[in-house]
């Protein structure tokens, strides 16, 4: 197990497109299960609706907890995508 706390950095929080990026990139590790736990509670990476219904915004800590095949580089990317600013035109 890896866990990794962050800092939402994106001035809009996290919303649609950070979402999703964020769902490729858990994607990306077959067999790897994330829990991500923030003030408003937690959740599994496995709907983008439940990340979203964390209703994630700019300032708000949250961990990002891999078990599973490749758990450092999993935590790691996906945490990264969690404290990224994002520049969606």
């Amino acid at each position: 197990m890896r866990e990794k706390t962050v800092v939402i950095r994106n001035k809009a929080g996290i919303h649609c497109r950070p979402s999703s990026a964020i769902m490729m990139a858990a994607a990306d590790f077959p067999g790897t299960s994330f829990l991500v736990t923030a003030a408003g509670g937690s959740t599994e990476l496995k709907s983008i609706l439940d990340l979203l219904a964390l209703g994630l915004q700019k300032g708000d800590q949250v961990t990002v907890r891999a078990t599973g095949p490749d758990e450092d580089a999993a935590c790691e990317k996906v945490a990264s995508l969690f404290e990224r600013e994002f520049d969606f035109v």
